[in-house]
């Protein structure tokens, strides 16, 4: 009799709070017989030690998927329905079926897959760790990206979140293409009247 392998996936999300940047998800079936040292909540890791696991994730895990939603999604969803939208499309781009699915959080994205919400679950469980470092270093990669684009804002350095040093660039400068101009800060500097740039 063959054992049946349980193909449990964790998912986490990186990117609800800044303001400019698509939202990141992350997806993770790691291997039981393959532990991965160091796994942790991904806030709570340097750049570095993010960088050196996610390397690590992509080697050992029995498979792993990040995807994201655009800005353009997030202003038009809100960015919790954009950041379940990205968790979803993690899942389905996974290349296999999961028997189950943890997302970190208090809900979870409309899955054909028996899904539980944990509270914290980046911290409590590894696989959930493991989505959450790889969805966070992608999202970082992507501000890096946009900072080559878009060197006035400072992406390089805070990822979008609403730094002071951020604020007196949107001040100064005014929204980007990529700024969230559903969140309050950029409607401020934008005005509700001026229309997002279209293509």
């Amino acid at each position: 009799m063959t054992d049946i392998v349980e193909t449990v996936c964790g998912v986490d999300e990186a990117g609800r709070g800044p303001l400019a940047g698509a939202v990141f998800a992350g997806c993770v079936v790691l291997d039981p017989a393959r532990p991965i040292i160091g796994l942790a909540d991904s806030k709570k890791l340097s750049a570095r030690k993010r960088e050196e696991l996610a390397v690590v994730i992509k080697a050992q895990a029995l498979a792993w998927s990040v995807a994201f939603a655009s800005v353009e999604e997030v202003d038009r969803l809100n960015i919790l329905w954009a950041s379940m939208l990205a968790m979803k499309r993690a899942v389905e781009t996974l290349g296999i079926v999961p028997s189950s699915v943890l997302v970190d959080g208090n809900r979870c994205p409309d899955l054909p897959y028996p899904a539980k919400a944990i509270v914290k679950g980046d911290a409590l469980v590894p696989a959930i760790s493991a989505a959450s470092i790889l969805a966070k270093v992608s999202r970082d990669a992507h501000m890096l990206m946009l900072h080559g684009q878009y060197p006035d804002y400072g992406f390089d350095r805070h990822k979008g979140y609403p730094t002071k040093d951020h604020l007196e660039a949107l001040r100064t400068h005014g929204a980007s293409p990529v700024h969230r101009r559903s969140f309050a800060p950029v409607r401020v500097v934008v005005g509700p009247a001026e229309p997002v740039p279209g293509p």
